[in-house]
Formats: C-alpha cells, structure tokens, sequence
C-alpha cells in the first residue's frame, strides 16, 4: 500500500495539513515535542481506527476543538485507488467511510491498511506489563487474519460475563458459568494457536534482523508462556473456580498469556542495556514487518520510524540505516531532530524521497 495524501484537521496539535508523499521514503524533521509524532500518529489512525499512544478518541481532538476529521488517500499493490475516512466529534461516535461507504463494523477495516509503527513507546514491550505484548501481538495477527478479531472479542466478552459471576454474592448460576467458560476455551485454543503460530515463524526474522543490528554480538529470543500448555484450557480454567470465587476473578485463561523477552537466556527487561533493549524492540518490528508483508494478502504495510536513532550507539546506527535504506520495506515515514541521519540515509537509497519540516503543528514541504 502506498499512501498517496493525507487531510487532517484538528488532530492533536495539528490544525491543518494537506500533504502529498513520497512513495519511497518520507522524512519529517522538526525539534521535540513539534508534531512529528502526531503527523505519524495520524496515519496509524487510518489503518487501525484508533491512536498508537491514546485509547480515548475524543483526547486526541485539538484542545480548542470540537471535532478532527483524517483523510487518506492510497494506491493498492493492485493500482487501485482507496480513500478513507474518518471523523470524531465530541459526545458522538466515531465514522469511518471506505470510498465513501459506512462500514457496519469497525473491525471490517483492521488489515486494509497493513502498517507497523517504531516509536520510544515501544520500550514498554519489555518492562511494561503483560497486557501491552499480548495487546502488540494481537495488532499483528488482526492484520492478516479477519476471525481472529472475532474470536478476542468472543472471548473477552465471555470473560466479562464470567467474572461478573463469580464477582456475585449469592452462588452464580452454574449451567450459564459452564457456558461461558465452554465458549472461553473454543475460542481461547484458536488464540492461542494462532499466536504460537505468529511467534514461531516470527522468531527466526527477529533474531536475524537483531544479529545484523547487533553485529551478531548478541544472542536474543522469544518465550511463549501460556496457560494452554498446562493441558485442555476447559480443563484448566475449570479446575480453579473455587479459587476465582474467591478473589472475583478468573485467575486462568489466554488473558494471561506473555512473552518472555530474553538477551542471552536471561531477561531483557533485567540484563539489557538501553541500546540493546532499543535495538530488541526495533528488530521485534521489522520482523514483523517482514511476517505481514508475506501474510497481509500480499499488500506491501507502510512502515513508521518515530526517533528510532535515540539511545544507540554509533555502530548500530550504521548498521540500522543500511537495513532501513534497503528496498524492502516499501513505503517509510521516518522522524527525526538529527537532519544528518535522515541524509545518510537518503545517500543509501532511492532517490525518491520527500523532506517536510514540522514546527508547532505546522507541516510544510522543503
């Protein structure tokens, strides 16, 4: 996919903004804190319905605001044309149109637009909690497999029920409890299947994409721990009902599920240092791109680097520019306050490039 231009009003601290792009590489300069991230925050709006770094739409709107509306305009690996909409007001629900078509369901969109975003938030891949690598795995697996979302939300919901029940009083209903944890473990058994399956063929790309970063220095891996692997998930999350009713929670289930991050058989979060866990992270989502850009349908996702340079050393710099500057990776929105990396590059690639400057909100082609 190629985004061909982008129409935004009203999007955090951006105004306005009508920008056509590169279809190689699109370099965005500006201090901290100017709107470089926002501008990329935006075009991962339009893929995925919701911002990278806020989960609350109306938050997003400009201060003095009442509304944003984001415009995108694509060219499919298929040369056709694809324009998406889409518009938060304040108090009312969000729109999101398809060449001018409603969709019925927000996740009708989720892997149109396959798209992998790099930013300093990633770091909490590592030290953040479970939650946030079961959040990042299921973003991509959504992306390339349309039930998947169908059978998160069939769990989840299930789950809800579930620990209302076993939040109640007086004894829950028995025969409805058996049917939610029956509907728990079909639907959770086809996550966790599909989430070994994503990390197993991820695995080797990651560590690869880590050696060549890393110089082969390092040696890096990924540990899936899940509750399914102690037997039949019926089996498991029935065994210790008594224990949920007495904390009012289900304690088992793929909603526990995590990945061990691992430098060297020990854990990142513990024994890496700020370059090596900056370079784990940026590795994981390359790797990821590679994976989508063979499973999302055969659509090329665009690829957002945010600050990736912070915090490595000079070494991995290089090697990272090499691996970015490779005409693998389609179209790149790349951030920066350093213009000499951003040059260099550009000096590796294609020619086709375009350089905007970003200064309190305003974009503006150079």
């Amino acid at each position: 996919m190629i985004l061909n231009k982008i129409s935004i009003l009203n999007y955090r601290n951006i105004e306005e903004a009508n920008l056509e792009f590169s279809n190689k590489i699109n370099c965005l300069i500006g201090h901290n804190g100017v709107g470089k991230t926002n501008m990329l925050d935006a075009i991962f709006f339009l893929s995925f319905c919701k911002s990278a770094h806020n989960s609350i739409d109306s938050q997003v709107i400009k201060h003095d605001k009442d509304f944003f509306v984001l415009e995108g305009t694509y060219t499919t690996d298929d040369d056709d044309t694809e324009k998406i909409f889409c518009g938060v007001k304040r108090g009312s629900k969000k729109k999101l149109k398809r060449n001018q078509k409603d969709y019925k369901k927000l996740a009708e969109h989720i892997g149109l637009i396959p798209l992998v975003m790099v930013s300093p938030a990633d770091t909490a891949l590592i030290d953040g909690p479970a939650e946030e690598r079961r959040r990042h795995i299921d973003m991509v697996i959504a992306q390339y497999d349309r039930e998947y979302i169908y059978w998160l939300i069939t769990y989840n919901k299930c789950l809800t029920q579930r620990n209302a029940l076993l939040k109640q009083e007086e004894e829950p209903d028995m025969a409805l409890m058996e049917i939610l944890e029956q509907q728990m473990a079909e639907s959770g058994e086809k996550i966790y299947r599909k989430r070994n399956e994503f990390l197993t063929h991820i695995t080797p790309l990651f560590q690869e994409i880590y050696q060549m970063i890393a110089d082969g220095h390092e040696q890096v891996s990924l540990n899936y721990v899940s509750h399914c692997q102690r037997g039949p998930l019926l089996d498991v999350i029935q065994r210790d009902r008594e224990r949920d009713r007495a904390v009012g929670y289900s304690l088992h289930g793929i909603h526990r599920d995590d990945i061990d991050m691992l430098i060297g058989g020990f854990p990142m979060r513990r024994e890496g240092s700020q370059g090596q866990c900056k370079s784990y992270v940026i590795a994981l989502k390359l790797a990821q791109f590679r994976f989508l850009r063979q499973t999302a349908g055969g659509r090329q996702p665009i690829l957002l680097l945010d600050d990736i340079f912070d915090k490595l050393d000079a070494r991995r710099v290089e090697r990272l520019i090499s691996l970015v500057a490779s005409d693998e990776y389609g179209q790149i929105f790349i951030t920066d306050t350093n213009r000499e990396h951003l040059d260099q590059i550009l000096q590796a690639s294609s020619p086709d490039y375009k350089i905007f400057s970003v200064t309190d909100g305003n974009i503006t082609e150079t």
